[in-house]
């Protein structure tokens, strides 16, 4: 079982054989819950009370938030089990197979992304704990905890699925149990009058933080759900998949939150903080004892995430058309990741800023891909024909122009109702909120990111009532009599 661990994972894109087809829906909870259990989780209490509002108004939101898109990424992850080939393969049946390259390519931005931010965090947490351990916290501690960072994330995306489903393993019990430790370490420093004292927000500010919520949990995950399930045995459970899918992510998310949302709701100096340097923020909170042991749950929770990330950016880099190995794939995106972390740490400024306008700017056209293939999976009562999600004169088509429409008209919608200020990058955002009477860029709704909410609606909705009939006549089509071989 070690050697086959220690194995380069061969498969890429291609449909997962009969013969390779493991597992059960509950092996899904190791690599779900081990990429959420991250005391990052426990930043994003900081985030969510930004939007102005009260405790009990984040707490909503963030349960809400949280179920919700967790919910739509398990939803997408039966789709896995029915191709048995990854996600970004599946929405061609959608899209069209050269159609299907817009999605794949914004869904390839967001998983480098995610991979850099995570990286980067990591390496943060691991010169901010050497400081306060006197062993220095400067560029050289930077470097080596870059490298450290950078290597087993690599090393994880370049061997493949079992190393990884098998580290997630491990990780999940490490985090977990250390995450524990630091709660009831921390605990002394909730202050329960000051919490509860929050003012509470507007309409606005609760759309705002609910949309946030959205963005930074299931919708960045809903890219790459199938991406785990695909290696399940078709006779697997979708309600099964779905639901422990959606748990493993909604669980450590939910609890992180929430104690997130009592120690940055007590303290607005540590709130404050939070927001130039999330992880190490918390460290002013933990005895010195505890500094290495808090390192190795930021660093693994971290790790976990990112991972994922590069597994299946690479993934999505050979969807696009890259002919190369999948592992040659998880090396190019490393290569990217590195120059990214390397900008972030030693170049940029307010990682607050950057990181929201990321989440929010990208979020907009996966919420419309999302919405496509939500309806999409919704309206099939079929398999796919997997060797025909290859070839172009297949059932699925070359491009299937409404629904690459629809997730161009839901970006520039959606772009038209978001806002993010702090990131000079983004000034061009928010030009609808004027025009349509909700006050113009500074009015009372420029920071609800109604664009989110839009575009994933616009997806869904009329693909789901307009796409029915074409998706009827590519499960009555007949089977082609030479499909493309499967790569």
């Amino acid at each position: 079982m070690t050697d086959h661990l220690l194995q380069i994972e061969v498969n890429g894109i291609n449909v997962i054989s009969r013969a390779e087809r493991k597992g059960r829906p509950r092996d899904l909870f190791w690599p779900w819950f081990a990429a959420n259990i991250t005391v990052f989780g426990l930043s994003y209490g900081s985030f969510v009370l930004d939007f102005g509002i009260s405790f009990w108004q984040a707490l909503a939101v963030g349960v809400a938030g949280i179920v919700m898109s967790t919910a739509l990424c398990g939803f997408i992850a039966v789709a896995g089990k029915r191709g048995s080939a990854p996600t970004m393969v599946l929405s061609r049946a959608a899209f069209g197979v050269r159609g299907n390259k817009l999605p794949t390519a914004i869904a390839w931005l967001v998983n480098v992304g995610w991979e850099t931010v995570l990286v980067v965090l990591a390496t943060l947490a691991i010169a901010t704990v050497s400081g306060h351990l006197g062993w220095g916290g400067g560029p050289l501690t930077k470097v080596t905890a870059l490298v450290i960072a950078v290597v087993l994330t690599i090393v994880g995306g370049v061997m493949g699925f079992d190393l990884i489903m098998r580290m997630q393993m491990v990780i999940t019990v490490v985090t977990a149990v250390l995450t524990v430790m630091f709660l009831v370490l921390a605990a002394g420093r909730i202050h329960w009058a000051v919490v509860s004292g929050l003012r509470a927000g507007s309409t606005q500010d609760v759309i705002g933080g609910l949309v946030f919520v959205m963005a930074s949990f299931g919708l960045g995950w809903t890219i790459m759900a199938a991406d785990y399930s695909r290696y399940l045995p078709r006779r697997s459970s979708g309600a099964g998949i779905a639901g422990w899918t959606t748990f493993a992510i909604s669980l450590p998310s939910v609890v992180l939150l929430l104690f997130g949302l009592l120690l940055a709701g007590s303290s607005a100096g540590l709130n404050k903080a939070i927001a130039n340097d999330p992880i190490g923020a918390l460290v002013v909170l933990l005895p010195t004892w505890f500094l290495v042991p808090f390192a190795v749950v930021a660093v693994l929770g971290l790790i976990a995430g990112s991972v994922l990330d590069i597994y299946s950016s690479g993934l999505a880099l050979l969807t696009l058309g890259l002919r190369a190995p999948r592992w040659v794939a998880a090396l190019i995106d490393g290569t990217l990741m590195t120059g990214g972390a390397i900008y972030v740490v030693f170049v940029a400024g307010n990682f607050l800023a950057q990181f929201e306008g990321f989440l929010i700017t990208l979020g907009v056209p996966v919420a419309g891909w999302c919405g496509v293939m939500l309806a999409d999976i919704a309206t099939r009562r079929a398999d796919y024909r997997e060797p025909e999600l290859f070839d172009r004169t297949g059932r699925y088509g070359d491009i299937r122009w409404f629904p690459v429409g629809l997730v161009v008209l839901a970006s520039a919608i959606g772009w038209g109702l978001v806002t993010n200020s702090a990131a000079g990058w983004l000034s061009w955002q928010g030009y609808l909120l004027g025009p349509i009477g909700l006050g113009g860029k500074t009015g009372a709704w420029a920071y609800a990111n109604l664009g989110v909410l839009v575009a994933l609606g616009l997806g869904f909705l009329p693909a789901l009532l307009i796409s029915r009939s074409s998706v009827r006549i590519q499960e009555a089509a007949p089977a082609l009599s030479a499909a493309a071989s499967v790569p």
